[in-house]
């Protein structure tokens, strides 16, 4: 019998280190190659790491929660398949086997699944808000099931629905109609319902889950099991820090201070974030924009046939505006290189776009491949995508390298504004705030206008204050007249 152990591999670019999440096998299992052995966190995503041998498990070598580098030896693997455990006195000698592989190739170690409207939030990110916690971390608690939201009757015929909001969720259906027999008669009335799966109806209800409180990822807008595990997990670990969350008086104050490791994504955001905002010197510009005719835009695509089962967002005109912006000033879609001999600005001729999603394991900004080439349908297609997967923790290393410029859509929590820090190796980042009815001055008139206002900050080193002012103000024409993007 010999006995292989497994070392934890470079599953990126450059990977140093990772942190064990969880183990999906235990000692005595039987695994076959490419089986899940255990979930790994690296500096930018949770991966699923595959066996690359075939045997029975034999000792778990390193424990859940422990960070460690590349190249540690983390599980044994014989290849008896029998299914016992050999007593460690009687163990054949351990002949430590690399895998065929050091890396694993891009797009492999998880499964793909990206605020429809990413704001950077929770946030849908939300900004792409939604965890990926599993479902045998969940800690499930009875609740009292509240009424279903119903649809107020005079809500506006055209709502600022960021990506990511509950409201957007909220899809309705062919109306239902209540017949219950009354001492008047017939009560007849519509209802507006969420759409979910009788099983995941079911499981809602057991919970005391509002269906209309759930962020919905399936395909045609409907919640799906995941998101109500993911919604469970978030109410209880809110449940937790309300019930226990402030320390007793008299005990000594280091007691009643909560310390967090800084590890994983979030080491590596803040690492970045620092090297950014004290090497690359932030300009930072603004302007309001009265978005109607998007809103107007965006209301006759989420009814347009071709566009059906596929969230529509403002989001989606922005993104468009952006690309055509910067195809008009092709500095801002660049980087600042630094070599031995001096420095260089790289001007890429293509976009790859990123959209910033503030998810439960913190910031992450995968980007969307040759977003120039794309049509508006295919736009929308990969930011509901790019949402779905960043929710659910499914983002892969390879989804966020190289991008070019990025829009942070802070505009889901209701922020009007703000002065976003731009992505490393990138030179400008636009923020999208709130979309919401404000007074505004027209043909000399002032009337009700859906009104956003967006920020954007860029590297004073390759965009002067001329090119950034241009570039805003061609993002803003696109949101206030989107027919542009026709020419």
């Amino acid at each position: 019998m010999t006995l292989n152990k497994f070392n934890l591999p470079d599953v990126g670019e450059g990977l140093t280190e990772a942190e064990i999440v969880s183990w999906k096998v235990k000692p005595g299992d039987a695994v076959a190659i490419n089986d899940i052995l255990c979930e790994i966190e690296t500096a930018k995503s949770i991966v699923e790491l595959p066996s690359p041998f075939a045997g029975t498990v034999r000792e778990l070598l390193v424990p859940e929660g422990v960070t460690i580098d590349v190249g540690t030896a983390i599980i044994s693997v014989s290849d008896d398949v029998s299914g016992d455990p050999t007593p460690p006195d009687t163990r054949a000698p351990e002949t430590p086997v690399q895998p065929l592989y050091g890396k694993l190739p891009e797009g492999e170690g998880a499964a793909g699944t990206p605020d429809g409207g990413t704001q950077e939030s929770a946030p849908a990110g939300g900004p792409l808000v939604g965890s990926g916690p599993k479902a045998d971390a969940v800690k499930r608690r009875p609740r009292k099931a509240a009424p279903a939201a119903a649809v107020a009757a005079n809500a506006p015929e055209v709502e600022p629905v960021q990506p990511l909001t509950p409201a957007a969720v909220t899809t309705p259906v062919a109306p239902a109609v209540d017949t219950r027999p009354t001492l008047g008669g017939t009560i007849t009335g519509l209802v507006n319902r969420v759409l979910a799966k009788p099983p995941v109806r079911k499981i809602a209800r057991d919970l005391g889950i509002d269906l209309a409180d759930v962020v919905a990822t399936g395909s045609r807008g409907e919640v799906t099991r995941e998101d109500l595990v993911s919604y469970q997990a978030q109410r209880d670990a809110e449940l937790d820090k309300a019930d226990g969350f402030w320390g007793k008086a008299g005990r000594p104050q280091d007691q009643r201070i909560e310390r967090i490791p800084v590890k994983g994504v979030r080491k590596a955001t803040a690492k970045a974030m620092v090297e950014s905002a004290f090497s690359a010197p932030h300009v930072s510009i603004f302007v309001d924009v009265d978005a109607s005719r998007t809103m107007e835009f965006v209301k006759r695509l989420k009814a347009s046939r071709d566009f059906e089962g596929i969230r529509i967002s403002p989001l989606l005109i922005l993104a468009k505006a952006v690309i055509w912006a910067a195809a008009r000033n092709p500095s801002v879609n660049a980087a600042w290189v630094d070599n031995g001999d001096g420095a260089e600005i790289h001007v890429k001729h293509y976009m790859n776009l990123g959209i910033a999603a503030a998810t439960p394991r913190g910031l992450m900004v995968p980007n969307i491949k040759n977003a120039q080439d794309l049509s508006l349908k295919e736009l929308a297609l990969a930011l509901n995508n790019l949402a779905t997967t960043a929710r659910a923790g499914k983002t892969q290393p390879a989804e966020m390298q190289g991008g070019t410029l990025t829009i942070t859509n802070i505009g889901a929590l209701g922020i009007d504004t703000g002065t976003p820090i731009i992505n490393p190796g990138e030179v400008a980042i636009v923020a999208f705030g709130t979309i919401k009815q404000k007074p505004w001055v027209l043909d000399g008139e002032v009337i009700p206008r859906w009104i956003t206002t967006l920020g954007g900050s860029f590297d004073h080193r390759v965009v002067d204050g001329d090119l950034s002012a241009r570039f805003m103000a061609d993002v803003a024409a696109i949101l206030e007249e989107p027919a542009l993007l026709l020419d």
